[in-house]
C-alpha cells in the first residue's frame, strides 16, 4: 500500500489516462493528471519541492514530449527535479526506445497499456514497499 504518496501522470490519451490513474489509486496514491510535456513541465514547476514521488511520463504527445519534458524537469534549479524518478511509458518497448528514455534522463521504461503487476513492481523499486 503505497498510501501517502503522490504520482504525476503525463498523458494525452483519455483511455491510458484512466487505467492510470485507476490502477495507481487502487495502490493508495494520489494521482494528478497532465495531459502533454508542457502541461507537466509547469505544473512541476509551480509545486512545492517534493510535491510528487514518482512521474509517470508518456513519450508521444503534442505541445512538448515527454523526452523534452523530463530534459525540462532535470534542468531545473531544485534537489527534487534531479532526484524524482521519472518512469517513460510507451506503446512498445524497442530497443531505441527504451535507451532515448534514459538518454533523456528517465528512469525506467514501460509498456502500455499499463497493467497491475508492472505498476507495483515500479513502485516498489522507485518508491518504496510500506507494506
Amino acid at each position: 500500500d503505497f498510501t501517502g504518496k503522490r504520482a504525476l501522470v503525463v498523458e494525452d490519451n483519455e483511455l491510458n489516462q484512466e487505467i492510470a490513474q485507476y490502477l495507481l489509486m487502487e495502490s493508495g496514491l494520489e494521482v494528478t493528471l497532465a495531459v502533454n510535456g508542457k502541461e507537466a513541465t509547469e505544473c512541476f514547476e509551480k509545486a512545492a519541492p517534493h510535491t510528487w514521488d514518482i512521474i509517470f511520463m508518456d513519450v508521444m504527445m503534442p505541445l512538448m514530449n515527454g523526452y523534452e519534458a523530463t530534459r525540462a524537469i532535470r534542468a531545473l534549479d531544485r534537489p527534487d527535479a534531479a532526484e524524482i524518478p521519472i518512469i517513460a511509458m510507451t506503446a512498445h518497448a524497442f530497443a531505441e526506445d527504451v535507451k532515448a528514455a534514459m538518454d533523456a534522463g528517465m528512469n525506467e521504461h514501460i509498456t502500455k497499456p499499463l497493467e497491475p503487476e508492472i505498476i507495483i513492481r515500479v513502485l516498489q523499486k522507485w518508491i518504496g514497499d510500506k507494506a
